[in-house]
């Protein structure tokens, strides 16, 4: 079977569409410290049946250890699996349900972070916009007036707020398993505001939300869920807010996270450095 690149290309923005505009977030993910293990004789017997098959096809890395009987398969920026066999190409996710990590978002993250930097847009000409102030470039796109949301129809129960009390007050619609909302999460407490926290499920992590809502020191649960601990201190109690933010999150068309709002209703979907956002929150009407 021969596979051109520009397959490979197409195949790269389906998986990608899959993981930012079907309301799927990233997990939080970092490189692997250290030089990477060398190939096994497995990975190796696949790269070349791949080379048979896919000649046009520069394969960068085969990983056959990530999944019983199933082999990773990185070509530049884009991935794809195939059978220990390499006869049947597989496109899609690989989702750990014991984990509850989604193992193909953490490898596009490592291959190709500028992909899914801005995973709240949903698209991949979105998530250009939205990275494009942050590496000072002069788009139409970044120059197009900016997004508002009224939130003034969300029950005041379903935020969680953390933060500076007295701080500037920030909507974020998150989620618990996404990793730039862990990340955004640390910007906005060294920018000293006041957070109110909206979670919505787009990674299967109602059940984690429900823990931290539940929990009677908010704050900290807050923390051990981006951090991935366990929450100690929850108890049964009435998660019904909870379904207000999801049931905004459809109505607003906000598919993935983190999404924030500042005070006078001004939008910004995904990540955001914190020089960025300082300036940003600055910009608010009164």
């Amino acid at each position: 079977m021969k596979l051109e690149r520009g397959h490979l290309r197409q195949m790269g923005w389906a998986l990608a569409a899959v993981a930012l505009g079907s309301g799927a977030s990233l997990v939080w993910a970092q490189a692997s410290e250290g030089a990477p293990a060398g190939p096994s004789p497995q990975d190796t017997s696949v790269a070349a049946l791949l080379k048979e098959r896919l000649p046009r096809t520069q394969v960068s890395r085969v990983n056959c250890q990530v999944v019983e009987g199933v082999c990773e398969v990185t070509a530049g920026s884009q991935l794809f699996y195939v059978d220990k066999t390499a006869r049947y190409l597989m496109i899609g996710r690989v989702y750990d349900m014991q984990t509850r990590q989604d193992l193909t978002a953490v490898r596009l993250l490592e291959v190709n972070p500028d992909l899914l930097v801005g995973g709240a847009a949903g698209s991949r000409r979105e998530a250009e916009a939205a990275q494009a102030p942050r590496r000072g470039m002069n788009t139409a796109a970044a120059e197009a007036a900016p997004r508002t949301m009224s939130l003034a129809a969300l029950p005041e129960a379903g935020g969680i707020v953390w933060g500076n009390p007295s701080g500037q007050t920030v909507t974020v619609f998150s989620d618990f398993r996404c990793g730039y909302c862990r990340a955004l999460s640390g910007v906005l407490e060294g920018l000293n505001v006041r957070v109110i926290e909206r979670p919505i499920s787009v990674l299967g992590s109602r059940d984690l939300a429900n823990q931290v809502f539940c929990a009677r020191d908010r704050r900290r649960a807050v923390k051990a869920a981006y951090a991935g601990e366990p929450i100690a201190d929850t108890r049964a109690c009435d998660t019904s807010p909870l379904d207000a933010n999801e049931r905004f999150a459809r109505e607003n068309g906000i598919a993935g996270t983190p999404v924030i709002v500042r005070s006078d209703g001004a939008v910004i979907e995904g990540f955001r450095p914190k020089e960025f956002l300082a300036t940003w929150l600055k910009g608010a009407r009164s």
